[in-house]
């Protein structure tokens, strides 16, 4: 199985034809559903939250394929290994449409991946938030992003058949956390009156008061 670093990619990334948008309708459907599982869990596994359409994506081209395709004229045929524009587009624009990825431009060429929804997000705040004593604690927006305090540790729970089971505390997943979708779970917990945002002299200094 070919791998992007320490990342399992599906098999069907070893063929040409899912890199060119199908014209059958069932078939370009699933597809589509196909790509769109696989930008979601590598952004994931990676923790990518941006990709730009024109720039250098590991996921917009295999070069196995690619270097194959010199002598074979099928693989030209199908349009090699590598994504066009149009498809790049076309499976984003599928995510957008179900919440997973929203444009950040009007021209879409900049694309936020939400392999969390926001309201997911939000979730792993508040118990980033318990788990760590932080319930009526002031911290800056970069603080929660890159502080020590959303590195994460891990905890090793004994259970009653004693044998160890490994959880990785929310702050693993906030730890460099985009702040565009770490602004927008926090004014949703805003709105829910979990916390208040304030001021400071620059963005940097925005912060949050819990109130859990």
């Amino acid at each position: 199985m070919q791998k992007l670093g320490d990342f399992k990619l599906p098999q069907f990334f070893n063929y040409p034809p899912y890199f060119t948008l199908q014209p059958v309708r069932d078939t370009r459907e699933k597809q589509v559903q196909l790509w769109k599982e696989l930008i979601l869990d590598y952004c994931r596994t990676q923790k990518i939250f941006v990709i730009g359409l024109e720039e250098e994506f590991p996921l917009f081209s295999n070069h196995l394929i690619e270097s194959r395709s010199l002598s074979n004229e099928i693989n030209l045929i199908h349009g090699a290994g590598s994504l066009s524009n149009e498809a790049r587009e076309a499976f984003l624009s599928a995510l957008v449409s179900e919440g997973r990825a929203e444009w950040l431009d009007r021209g879409h060429r900049k694309c936020l991946i939400l392999w969390h929804r926001i309201q997911d997000w939000a979730d792993i705040l508040l118990h980033f938030v318990r788990d760590n004593g932080f319930e009526d604690s002031v911290m800056t927006v970069e603080e929660i992003r890159t502080g020590v305090e959303s590195r994460g540790t891990v905890h090793t729970l004994t259970m009653k058949s004693k044998s160890a089971v490994v959880h990785l505390l929310p702050a693993v997943e906030l730890h460099g956390i985009d702040r565009i979708i770490l602004m927008r779970a926090l004014k949703l917990l805003e709105h829910k009156g979990k916390l208040a945002i304030f001021k400071g002299t620059s963005a940097d200094d925005e912060g949050v008061k819990f109130s859990v």
